[in-house]
Protein backbone atom coordinates (compact mmCIF):
# COMPACT_ATOMS: atom_id res chain seq x y z
CA UNK A 1 0.00 0.00 0.00
CA UNK A 2 1.26 2.98 -0.94
CA UNK A 3 0.55 6.45 1.53
CA UNK A 4 1.03 9.65 0.64
CA UNK A 5 1.21 11.88 3.96
CA UNK A 6 1.16 15.62 3.67
CA UNK A 7 3.12 17.05 6.07
CA UNK A 8 4.58 13.56 6.50
CA UNK A 9 7.53 15.25 8.33
CA UNK A 10 5.95 17.54 10.78
CA UNK A 11 4.41 16.67 14.47
CA UNK A 12 1.62 14.62 13.82
CA UNK A 13 2.38 13.16 10.21
CA UNK A 14 6.09 12.54 11.47
CA UNK A 15 4.44 10.35 14.80
CA UNK A 16 1.97 8.60 12.47
CA UNK A 17 5.05 7.46 10.39
CA UNK A 18 7.08 6.26 13.41
CA UNK A 19 3.91 4.35 14.78
CA UNK A 20 3.77 2.62 11.49
CA UNK A 21 7.57 1.20 11.50
CA UNK A 22 6.84 -2.21 12.01
CA UNK A 23 5.12 -2.72 8.44
CA UNK A 24 7.17 -3.61 5.73
CA UNK A 25 4.27 -3.81 3.16
CA UNK A 26 3.91 0.09 2.98
CA UNK A 27 5.50 3.09 1.21
CA UNK A 28 5.06 6.48 2.63
CA UNK A 29 5.84 9.32 0.36
CA UNK A 30 6.79 12.02 3.12
CA UNK A 31 5.33 15.50 1.47
CA UNK A 32 5.37 18.72 1.80
CA UNK A 33 6.22 22.25 0.54
CA UNK A 34 10.15 22.13 2.29
CA UNK A 35 11.91 19.55 0.29
CA UNK A 36 15.07 19.43 2.77
CA UNK A 37 13.45 18.88 5.92
CA UNK A 38 11.06 16.03 3.83
CA UNK A 39 14.67 14.56 2.70
CA UNK A 40 16.28 14.78 6.36
CA UNK A 41 13.19 13.18 8.02
CA UNK A 42 13.32 10.33 5.49
CA UNK A 43 17.23 10.25 6.12
CA UNK A 44 16.86 9.84 9.89
CA UNK A 45 13.89 6.81 9.54
CA UNK A 46 14.72 3.93 10.49
CA UNK A 47 11.42 2.36 9.97
CA UNK A 48 10.68 -0.95 7.97
CA UNK A 49 8.48 0.56 5.29
CA UNK A 50 10.09 2.61 2.51
CA UNK A 51 9.78 6.36 2.62
CA UNK A 52 10.25 9.07 -0.41
CA UNK A 53 10.67 12.55 0.07
CA UNK A 54 8.09 14.53 -2.48
CA UNK A 55 7.31 18.17 -2.68
CA UNK A 56 3.71 18.66 -3.03
CA UNK A 57 1.91 22.07 -2.89
CA UNK A 58 -1.50 21.27 -1.85
CA UNK A 59 -3.53 24.01 -4.58
CA UNK A 60 -1.61 21.81 -7.04
CA UNK A 61 -1.36 18.04 -5.58
CA UNK A 62 -3.67 16.64 -8.58
CA UNK A 63 -0.38 16.66 -10.40
CA UNK A 64 1.45 14.63 -7.61
CA UNK A 65 -1.84 12.20 -7.50
CA UNK A 66 -1.40 11.55 -10.89
CA UNK A 67 1.49 10.64 -10.73
CA UNK A 68 2.22 8.39 -7.65
CA UNK A 69 -1.13 7.01 -7.60
CA UNK A 70 -1.33 6.46 -4.30
CA UNK A 71 -3.89 4.15 -2.63
CA UNK A 72 -4.19 6.48 0.40
CA UNK A 73 -4.01 10.02 1.58
CA UNK A 74 -3.25 11.50 5.17
CA UNK A 75 -3.64 15.01 5.48
CA UNK A 76 -1.42 16.15 8.40
CA UNK A 77 -0.73 19.68 7.66
CA UNK A 78 -2.68 22.11 8.78
CA UNK A 79 -3.76 24.50 10.01
CA UNK A 80 -7.11 23.50 8.58
CA UNK A 81 -8.72 26.50 9.79
CA UNK A 82 -6.73 28.82 7.82
CA UNK A 83 -7.40 26.72 4.63
CA UNK A 84 -9.32 29.25 3.05
CA UNK A 85 -11.87 29.39 0.30
CA UNK A 86 -11.19 26.25 -1.03
CA UNK A 87 -10.51 24.31 1.93
CA UNK A 88 -11.40 21.01 0.10
CA UNK A 89 -9.30 21.18 -2.87
CA UNK A 90 -7.36 18.22 -1.32
CA UNK A 91 -10.50 16.09 -1.02
CA UNK A 92 -12.07 16.87 -4.21
CA UNK A 93 -8.92 15.74 -5.67
CA UNK A 94 -8.82 12.54 -3.90
CA UNK A 95 -12.67 12.16 -5.07
CA UNK A 96 -11.92 12.62 -8.81
CA UNK A 97 -8.83 10.19 -8.69
CA UNK A 98 -10.85 7.40 -6.86
CA UNK A 99 -8.14 7.68 -3.57
CA UNK A 100 -9.26 6.88 -0.05
CA UNK A 101 -8.53 10.08 2.13
CA UNK A 102 -8.40 10.82 6.06
CA UNK A 103 -7.02 14.09 7.84
CA UNK A 104 -6.11 14.96 11.49
CA UNK A 105 -8.27 18.13 11.16
CA UNK A 106 -9.13 19.97 14.60
CA UNK A 107 -11.07 22.74 13.16
CA UNK A 108 -14.78 22.42 14.13
CA UNK A 109 -16.29 23.89 10.71
CA UNK A 110 -13.88 22.16 8.41
CA UNK A 111 -14.53 18.28 9.61
CA UNK A 112 -18.29 19.21 9.83
CA UNK A 113 -18.87 20.41 6.30
CA UNK A 114 -17.21 17.39 4.83
CA UNK A 115 -20.39 15.58 4.96
CA UNK A 116 -21.13 17.65 1.67
CA UNK A 117 -19.17 15.33 -0.17
CA UNK A 118 -20.87 12.15 0.83
CA UNK A 119 -22.28 11.21 -2.38
CA UNK A 120 -19.96 11.96 -4.20
CA UNK A 121 -17.48 9.83 -2.46
CA UNK A 122 -20.11 7.13 -2.25
CA UNK A 123 -20.04 7.32 -6.24
CA UNK A 124 -16.91 7.05 -6.46
CA UNK A 125 -16.00 3.97 -3.87
CA UNK A 126 -13.84 5.83 -1.16
CA UNK A 127 -13.68 7.38 2.01
CA UNK A 128 -13.09 10.16 3.57
CA UNK A 129 -13.03 10.52 7.21
CA UNK A 130 -12.22 13.94 8.56
CA UNK A 131 -11.08 14.37 12.00
CA UNK A 132 -9.45 10.89 12.79
CA UNK A 133 -7.91 12.24 16.04
CA UNK A 134 -8.35 11.95 19.60
CA UNK A 135 -10.73 15.10 19.02
CA UNK A 136 -13.50 13.72 17.84
CA UNK A 137 -12.54 10.38 17.80
CA UNK A 138 -11.72 9.08 21.34
CA UNK A 139 -14.14 11.23 22.93
CA UNK A 140 -17.14 9.63 20.41
CA UNK A 141 -15.63 6.25 21.56
CA UNK A 142 -15.98 6.97 25.20
CA UNK A 143 -19.67 8.54 25.26
CA UNK A 144 -20.73 5.71 23.16
CA UNK A 145 -19.63 3.35 26.05
CA UNK A 146 -21.82 5.95 28.62
CA UNK A 147 -24.47 6.22 26.47
CA UNK A 148 -25.10 2.67 27.40
CA UNK A 149 -25.05 3.09 31.11
CA UNK A 150 -27.44 6.31 30.78
CA UNK A 151 -29.34 8.88 28.69
CA UNK A 152 -26.36 11.94 28.28
CA UNK A 153 -27.55 15.70 28.79
CA UNK A 154 -24.39 17.32 29.71
CA UNK A 155 -20.98 16.51 28.21
CA UNK A 156 -17.32 17.89 29.35
CA UNK A 157 -13.56 17.02 28.85
CA UNK A 158 -10.91 18.07 27.85
CA UNK A 159 -7.15 16.91 26.48
CA UNK A 160 -4.18 18.02 28.78
CA UNK A 161 -0.61 17.45 27.07
CA UNK A 162 2.79 16.99 29.00
CA UNK A 163 4.96 20.06 28.97
CA UNK A 164 7.80 17.76 27.39
CA UNK A 165 5.42 17.09 24.54
CA UNK A 166 6.16 19.86 22.36
CA UNK A 167 3.60 21.25 20.00
CA UNK A 168 3.69 22.48 16.33
CA UNK A 169 3.82 26.21 15.36
CA UNK A 170 0.42 25.47 12.94
CA UNK A 171 -1.02 23.91 15.53
CA UNK A 172 -0.12 27.28 18.01
CA UNK A 173 -1.20 29.50 14.95
CA UNK A 174 -4.65 27.45 15.02
CA UNK A 175 -5.37 28.01 18.53
CA UNK A 176 -3.84 31.50 19.21
CA UNK A 177 -6.05 32.27 16.16
CA UNK A 178 -9.14 31.22 17.45
CA UNK A 179 -8.37 32.88 21.03
CA UNK A 180 -11.20 35.18 21.80
CA UNK A 181 -13.07 34.32 18.82
CA UNK A 182 -17.00 33.06 18.40
CA UNK A 183 -16.64 29.15 18.93
CA UNK A 184 -19.58 27.05 18.29
CA UNK A 185 -21.49 24.85 20.78
CA UNK A 186 -24.44 23.42 21.83
CA UNK A 187 -25.81 25.40 25.42
CA UNK A 188 -29.11 24.64 26.97
CA UNK A 189 -30.68 22.54 23.87
CA UNK A 190 -29.74 25.40 21.44
CA UNK A 191 -27.20 25.90 19.43
CA UNK A 192 -24.83 28.87 21.05
CA UNK A 193 -21.15 29.86 21.12
CA UNK A 194 -18.45 30.53 23.65
CA UNK A 195 -15.47 31.96 23.48
CA UNK A 196 -12.26 30.45 22.24
CA UNK A 197 -9.72 30.58 25.44
CA UNK A 198 -11.99 32.65 27.40
CA UNK A 199 -13.99 30.92 29.18
CA UNK A 200 -11.84 28.15 32.01
CA UNK A 201 -12.71 25.23 33.98
CA UNK A 202 -10.70 23.09 36.38
CA UNK A 203 -10.65 19.38 36.93
CA UNK A 204 -8.03 16.11 38.06
CA UNK A 205 -7.80 13.70 35.54
CA UNK A 206 -7.60 10.75 37.65
CA UNK A 207 -7.44 7.30 36.36
CA UNK A 208 -8.62 4.28 39.29
CA UNK A 209 -5.44 2.90 41.30
CA UNK A 210 -3.35 5.59 39.85
CA UNK A 211 -0.97 8.45 40.43
CA UNK A 212 -3.20 11.93 39.47
CA UNK A 213 -2.60 14.30 37.46
CA UNK A 214 -2.69 17.57 39.49
CA UNK A 215 -5.73 19.97 39.25
CA UNK A 216 -5.44 22.01 35.88
CA UNK A 217 -6.88 24.79 34.44
CA UNK A 218 -8.87 23.51 30.80
CA UNK A 219 -9.55 26.69 28.81
CA UNK A 220 -12.76 26.35 25.79
CA UNK A 221 -11.33 25.07 22.17
CA UNK A 222 -12.56 25.04 19.07
CA UNK A 223 -12.26 21.45 18.30
CA UNK A 224 -14.65 18.84 16.00
CA UNK A 225 -16.60 17.43 18.76
CA UNK A 226 -18.45 20.74 19.80
CA UNK A 227 -20.39 20.21 16.35
CA UNK A 228 -20.18 16.80 15.36
CA UNK A 229 -21.16 15.20 18.87
CA UNK A 230 -24.58 16.40 19.65
CA UNK A 231 -26.28 14.99 16.47
CA UNK A 232 -25.34 11.48 17.60
CA UNK A 233 -26.99 11.63 21.40
CA UNK A 234 -30.64 13.29 20.89
CA UNK A 235 -30.59 13.67 24.88
CA UNK A 236 -27.81 16.08 24.66
CA UNK A 237 -28.13 19.72 25.47
CA UNK A 238 -24.65 21.26 26.35
CA UNK A 239 -20.93 20.22 25.58
CA UNK A 240 -17.84 21.99 26.15
CA UNK A 241 -14.33 20.74 25.37
CA UNK A 242 -11.09 22.38 26.53
CA UNK A 243 -7.06 22.12 26.68
CA UNK A 244 -5.04 22.24 29.83
CA UNK A 245 -1.15 23.39 28.82
CA UNK A 246 1.62 24.05 30.81
CA UNK A 247 2.88 25.86 32.25
CA UNK A 248 -0.43 27.43 33.61
CA UNK A 249 0.87 31.20 33.84
CA UNK A 250 1.50 30.87 30.33
CA UNK A 251 -1.79 29.67 29.58
CA UNK A 252 -3.70 32.40 32.06
CA UNK A 253 -1.58 35.21 29.43
CA UNK A 254 -3.20 33.61 26.76
CA UNK A 255 -6.78 33.73 28.80
CA UNK A 256 -6.52 37.44 29.46
CA UNK A 257 -5.62 38.17 25.86
CA UNK A 258 -8.24 36.23 24.36
CA UNK A 259 -10.56 37.97 27.02
CA UNK A 260 -9.65 41.41 25.88
CA UNK A 261 -10.21 40.57 22.23
CA UNK A 262 -13.71 39.39 22.73
CA UNK A 263 -14.70 42.40 25.14
CA UNK A 264 -12.51 45.41 23.08
CA UNK A 265 -13.28 43.52 19.32
CA UNK A 266 -9.56 43.34 18.77
CA UNK A 267 -8.59 41.28 15.41
CA UNK A 268 -7.08 38.58 15.31
CA UNK A 269 -3.73 37.35 17.87
CA UNK A 270 -2.70 35.03 15.80
CA UNK A 271 0.72 36.92 14.93
CA UNK A 272 1.43 36.34 18.67
CA UNK A 273 1.10 32.59 17.50
CA UNK A 274 5.66 32.43 16.91
CA UNK A 275 5.83 33.98 20.34
CA UNK A 276 4.15 32.05 22.02
CA UNK A 277 5.42 28.63 20.08
CA UNK A 278 8.65 29.58 21.10
CA UNK A 279 8.02 30.54 25.02
CA UNK A 280 5.83 27.34 25.36
CA UNK A 281 8.41 25.03 23.93
CA UNK A 282 11.06 26.54 26.13
CA UNK A 283 9.32 25.89 29.39
CA UNK A 284 9.92 22.39 29.94
CA UNK A 285 9.24 21.50 33.50
CA UNK A 286 7.05 19.87 35.94
CA UNK A 287 5.84 15.78 35.53
CA UNK A 288 6.41 14.39 32.35
CA UNK A 289 2.66 13.27 32.25
CA UNK A 290 -0.28 14.01 30.25
CA UNK A 291 -3.86 12.70 30.13
CA UNK A 292 -7.68 13.59 28.93
CA UNK A 293 -10.82 13.36 30.50
CA UNK A 294 -14.81 13.42 29.88
CA UNK A 295 -17.05 13.64 32.14
CA UNK A 296 -21.17 13.38 31.62
CA UNK A 297 -23.89 13.82 33.54
CA UNK A 298 -27.33 12.16 32.29
CA UNK A 299 -30.17 10.43 33.44
CA UNK A 300 -30.54 6.54 34.53
CA UNK A 301 -33.54 4.70 35.53
CA UNK A 302 -35.33 8.21 36.17
CA UNK A 303 -32.34 9.65 38.46
CA UNK A 304 -29.26 11.94 37.57
CA UNK A 305 -26.27 10.28 37.66
CA UNK A 306 -22.39 11.31 36.49
CA UNK A 307 -19.82 9.71 34.53
CA UNK A 308 -16.05 10.21 33.89
CA UNK A 309 -13.35 8.92 32.32
CA UNK A 310 -9.65 9.59 32.77
CA UNK A 311 -6.57 9.06 30.70
CA UNK A 312 -3.17 9.05 31.83
CA UNK A 313 -0.39 8.65 29.59
CA UNK A 314 3.40 8.61 31.06
CA UNK A 315 6.86 9.99 29.70
CA UNK A 316 6.71 10.08 25.75
CA UNK A 317 3.46 7.37 25.03
CA UNK A 318 0.97 10.41 25.32
CA UNK A 319 2.18 12.96 22.41
CA UNK A 320 1.37 9.86 19.96
CA UNK A 321 -2.32 9.58 20.88
CA UNK A 322 -3.29 11.87 18.35
CA UNK A 323 -1.61 9.82 15.71
CA UNK A 324 -3.32 6.34 16.60
CA UNK A 325 -6.30 6.79 15.36
CA UNK A 326 -4.98 7.47 11.92
CA UNK A 327 -2.52 4.75 12.57
CA UNK A 328 -5.56 1.89 13.76
CA UNK A 329 -7.48 2.40 10.46
CA UNK A 330 -4.39 2.02 8.13
CA UNK A 331 -3.69 -1.27 10.05
CA UNK A 332 -7.17 -2.05 9.40
CA UNK A 333 -6.97 -1.62 6.05
CA UNK A 334 -3.97 -3.81 5.33
CA UNK A 335 -6.08 -6.39 7.42
CA UNK A 336 -9.01 -6.06 5.10
CA UNK A 337 -10.84 -3.78 7.57
CA UNK A 338 -12.52 -0.95 4.96
CA UNK A 339 -14.44 1.46 6.04
CA UNK A 340 -17.71 2.42 4.34
CA UNK A 341 -17.33 4.63 0.95
CA UNK A 342 -18.95 8.18 1.22
CA UNK A 343 -17.61 11.56 3.14
CA UNK A 344 -18.11 11.79 7.10
CA UNK A 345 -16.48 13.23 10.67
CA UNK A 346 -14.85 10.11 12.20
CA UNK A 347 -16.64 9.69 14.96
CA UNK A 348 -17.37 6.33 14.44
CA UNK A 349 -13.64 5.31 12.69
CA UNK A 350 -13.24 3.63 15.87
CA UNK A 351 -14.14 1.79 19.11
CA UNK A 352 -13.26 1.75 22.99
CA UNK A 353 -12.11 -1.54 22.85
CA UNK A 354 -9.57 -0.02 19.20
CA UNK A 355 -8.10 2.09 21.37
CA UNK A 356 -7.09 -0.50 24.21
CA UNK A 357 -5.82 -2.72 21.55
CA UNK A 358 -3.22 0.35 20.75
CA UNK A 359 -2.61 1.38 24.39
CA UNK A 360 -1.27 -2.04 25.13
CA UNK A 361 2.22 -2.17 25.87
CA UNK A 362 2.35 1.56 26.11
CA UNK A 363 2.39 3.62 29.86
CA UNK A 364 -1.15 4.77 28.96
CA UNK A 365 -4.26 4.30 31.43
CA UNK A 366 -7.37 4.55 31.67
CA UNK A 367 -10.36 3.82 33.99
CA UNK A 368 -13.77 5.06 34.63
CA UNK A 369 -15.07 6.63 37.58
CA UNK A 370 -19.04 6.66 38.34
CA UNK A 371 -21.53 8.12 41.26
CA UNK A 372 -20.41 6.62 45.01
CA UNK A 373 -21.94 8.62 47.18
CA UNK A 374 -23.04 6.03 49.37
CA UNK A 375 -19.69 4.05 49.16
CA UNK A 376 -16.99 3.85 52.29
CA UNK A 377 -14.35 6.82 51.80
CA UNK A 378 -11.48 4.97 50.29
CA UNK A 379 -13.73 3.26 48.30
CA UNK A 380 -14.82 6.57 46.78
CA UNK A 381 -11.39 7.93 46.44
CA UNK A 382 -10.22 5.00 44.61
CA UNK A 383 -13.52 3.98 42.63
CA UNK A 384 -13.03 0.20 40.80
CA UNK A 385 -9.12 0.22 41.68
CA UNK A 386 -10.70 -0.74 45.05
CA UNK A 387 -11.48 -4.14 43.96
CA UNK A 388 -8.02 -5.05 43.43
CA UNK A 389 -7.08 -4.44 46.95
CA UNK A 390 -6.35 -7.26 49.39
CA UNK A 391 -9.15 -8.57 51.35
CA UNK A 392 -8.08 -7.31 54.82
CA UNK A 393 -7.15 -3.62 53.34
CA UNK A 394 -10.68 -4.00 52.05
CA UNK A 395 -12.46 -5.28 55.05
CA UNK A 396 -10.27 -2.49 57.18
CA UNK A 397 -12.00 0.44 55.21
CA UNK A 398 -14.98 -0.91 54.25
CA UNK A 399 -16.44 -1.16 57.86
CA UNK A 400 -19.41 1.41 58.62
CA UNK A 401 -20.27 2.65 62.07
CA UNK A 402 -17.83 2.58 64.90
CA UNK A 403 -15.23 -0.26 64.74
CA UNK A 404 -11.53 -0.90 66.16
CA UNK A 405 -8.36 -3.20 65.22
CA UNK A 406 -5.19 -3.98 67.27
CA UNK A 407 -2.06 -5.26 66.61
CA UNK A 408 1.52 -4.35 67.40
CA UNK A 409 4.29 -2.15 65.81
CA UNK A 410 7.70 -1.11 65.85
CA UNK A 411 8.22 2.68 65.79
CA UNK A 412 11.35 4.57 65.03
CA UNK A 413 11.55 8.80 65.54
CA UNK A 414 13.99 11.23 64.40
CA UNK A 415 16.72 12.18 66.66
CA UNK A 416 17.11 16.02 65.35
CA UNK A 417 15.50 18.46 67.15
CA UNK A 418 13.03 19.63 64.42
CA UNK A 419 11.53 16.15 64.05
CA UNK A 420 11.34 15.11 67.87
CA UNK A 421 9.87 19.04 67.85
CA UNK A 422 7.41 17.80 65.05
CA UNK A 423 6.33 14.84 66.53
CA UNK A 424 5.38 16.21 70.12
CA UNK A 425 3.59 18.76 68.50
CA UNK A 426 1.20 16.21 66.22
CA UNK A 427 1.47 13.19 69.15
CA UNK A 428 3.16 11.01 66.97
CA UNK A 429 4.31 7.37 69.49
CA UNK A 430 7.79 7.18 70.89
CA UNK A 431 10.08 4.73 69.53
CA UNK A 432 9.79 1.22 70.28
CA UNK A 433 9.41 -2.50 69.39
CA UNK A 434 6.67 -5.10 69.66
CA UNK A 435 4.53 -1.86 70.60
CA UNK A 436 0.60 -2.52 71.35
CA UNK A 437 -1.55 -0.24 68.78
CA UNK A 438 -5.20 -0.01 68.73
CA UNK A 439 -6.95 1.88 65.98
CA UNK A 440 -10.49 3.19 66.32
CA UNK A 441 -12.30 4.24 63.52
CA UNK A 442 -14.94 6.76 64.13
CA UNK A 443 -17.37 8.07 60.49
CA UNK A 444 -18.61 11.94 61.33
CA UNK A 445 -20.41 13.71 58.33
CA UNK A 446 -18.66 12.31 55.84
CA UNK A 447 -15.56 12.19 57.90
CA UNK A 448 -13.24 9.54 59.52
CA UNK A 449 -11.83 9.99 62.41
CA UNK A 450 -8.98 8.03 63.84
CA UNK A 451 -7.26 7.50 66.83
CA UNK A 452 -4.38 5.55 67.36
CA UNK A 453 -3.19 4.33 70.62
CA UNK A 454 0.44 3.52 70.86
CA UNK A 455 1.13 1.56 74.27
CA UNK A 456 -1.32 4.25 75.81
CA UNK A 457 0.44 7.25 73.77
CA UNK A 458 -2.74 8.39 71.31
CA UNK A 459 -3.02 10.70 68.54
CA UNK A 460 -5.93 11.56 66.36
CA UNK A 461 -6.32 12.59 62.71
CA UNK A 462 -9.18 12.89 60.46
CA UNK A 463 -9.65 11.67 56.80
CA UNK A 464 -12.27 13.32 54.23
CA UNK A 465 -12.78 12.91 50.27
CA UNK A 466 -10.77 16.00 48.67
CA UNK A 467 -12.56 18.54 46.81
CA UNK A 468 -11.61 21.10 44.33
CA UNK A 469 -7.96 21.48 44.16
CA UNK A 470 -7.65 18.14 45.98
CA UNK A 471 -10.17 16.16 44.05
CA UNK A 472 -9.75 12.35 43.90
CA UNK A 473 -7.53 12.89 46.92
CA UNK A 474 -7.60 11.98 50.61
CA UNK A 475 -7.02 14.49 52.35
CA UNK A 476 -5.82 13.96 56.29
CA UNK A 477 -5.75 16.64 58.83
CA UNK A 478 -3.55 16.52 61.96
CA UNK A 479 -4.72 19.55 64.05
CA UNK A 480 -3.73 22.59 61.82
CA UNK A 481 -2.64 20.69 59.07
CA UNK A 482 -3.80 18.84 55.74
CA UNK A 483 -2.01 16.15 54.07
CA UNK A 484 -3.78 15.38 50.46
CA UNK A 485 -2.86 12.10 49.56
CA UNK A 486 -3.00 9.94 46.36
CA UNK A 487 -4.11 6.39 46.70
CA UNK A 488 -2.10 4.21 44.57
CA UNK A 489 -2.10 0.67 44.10
CA UNK A 490 0.88 -1.39 43.50
CA UNK A 491 0.53 -4.97 42.97
CA UNK A 492 -0.81 -5.95 46.11
CA UNK A 493 -0.14 -2.74 48.21
CA UNK A 494 -1.61 0.57 48.35
CA UNK A 495 0.36 3.25 48.53
CA UNK A 496 -0.17 6.94 50.09
CA UNK A 497 1.33 9.35 48.58
CA UNK A 498 1.41 13.38 49.36
CA UNK A 499 0.53 15.56 46.74
CA UNK A 500 -0.39 18.68 48.57
CA UNK A 501 -0.50 20.56 51.93
CA UNK A 502 -1.59 23.54 53.76
CA UNK A 503 -1.28 25.47 57.47
CA UNK A 504 -4.80 26.52 58.76
CA UNK A 505 -6.15 26.06 55.03
CA UNK A 506 -3.16 28.18 53.85
CA UNK A 507 -1.20 26.10 50.44
CA UNK A 508 2.12 25.48 51.94
CA UNK A 509 5.80 25.03 49.41
CA UNK A 510 5.95 21.50 47.54
CA UNK A 511 9.49 21.65 47.98
CA UNK A 512 8.62 21.45 52.30
CA UNK A 513 6.19 18.50 51.53
CA UNK A 514 6.42 15.89 54.02
CA UNK A 515 7.76 12.48 52.27
CA UNK A 516 8.37 8.41 52.84
CA UNK A 517 7.15 5.24 51.99
CA UNK A 518 3.65 4.84 53.10
CA UNK A 519 1.92 1.94 53.00
CA UNK A 520 -1.00 -0.75 53.76
CA UNK A 521 -1.03 -4.30 52.42
CA UNK A 522 -1.86 -7.89 53.53
CA UNK A 523 0.55 -10.67 55.11
CA UNK A 524 -0.53 -14.23 56.04
CA UNK A 525 -4.12 -12.88 56.21
CA UNK A 526 -3.38 -9.46 58.36
CA UNK A 527 -3.68 -5.72 58.09
CA UNK A 528 0.25 -4.74 57.40
CA UNK A 529 1.13 -1.46 57.59
CA UNK A 530 4.13 0.61 57.21
CA UNK A 531 3.97 4.53 57.99
CA UNK A 532 7.43 6.64 57.11
CA UNK A 533 6.94 10.93 57.48
CA UNK A 534 10.13 12.43 56.44
CA UNK A 535 10.53 16.37 55.73
CA UNK A 536 13.15 17.64 53.46
CA UNK A 537 15.89 19.28 55.49
CA UNK A 538 14.77 17.67 58.58
CA UNK A 539 14.88 13.99 58.18
CA UNK A 540 12.98 10.99 59.25
CA UNK A 541 10.32 12.40 62.00
CA UNK A 542 8.07 9.42 62.50
CA UNK A 543 8.11 5.98 61.12
CA UNK A 544 6.07 3.26 62.48
CA UNK A 545 4.61 -0.18 61.07
CA UNK A 546 3.08 -3.32 61.91
CA UNK A 547 0.31 -5.73 61.63
CA UNK A 548 -4.02 -5.06 63.17
CA UNK A 549 -6.83 -7.37 62.78
CA UNK A 550 -10.55 -7.00 63.98
CA UNK A 551 -11.62 -6.83 67.40
CA UNK A 552 -14.06 -9.26 67.93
Amino acid sequence: MKILILGGYGVFGGRLVRLLSDLPDIELLICGRNLDAAQAFCASYAGAPRVHPVVVERQRIEAVLGAEQPALVVDASGPFQDYGEHRYNVIEACIAAGIDYLDFADAADFVFGVARFDAQARAAGVFVLSGVSSFPVLTAAVLREMAQRMDLVSVEGGIAPSPYAGIGLNVMRAVVGYAGAPVKLQRDGQPGHGRGLAESRRFTIAVPGRLPLRNLHFSLVDVPDLQVIPPEHPTLTDIWMGAGPVPEVLHRVLNLLARARARLTLPSLEPLSPLFYRVLNLMKFGEHRGGMYVRAQGMRDGAPTTLSWHLLAEGDDGPYIPSMAIEAVIRKLLAGERPLPGARPATRALELTDYHALFEGRAIHTGFRSDDAGASLYRQVLASAYDALPAQVQALHDTYGQHRWSGTAQVHRGTGLVSRLVAAVIGFPKAGADVPVTVTFMPEQGIERWTRDFGGRRFTSWQRRGAGRNDALLVERFGVIEVALALVVEGDRLMLVPRRWSFLGVPLPKALLPRGTTFETEVDGRFVFNVEIAAPGVGLIVNYRGWLQPDA
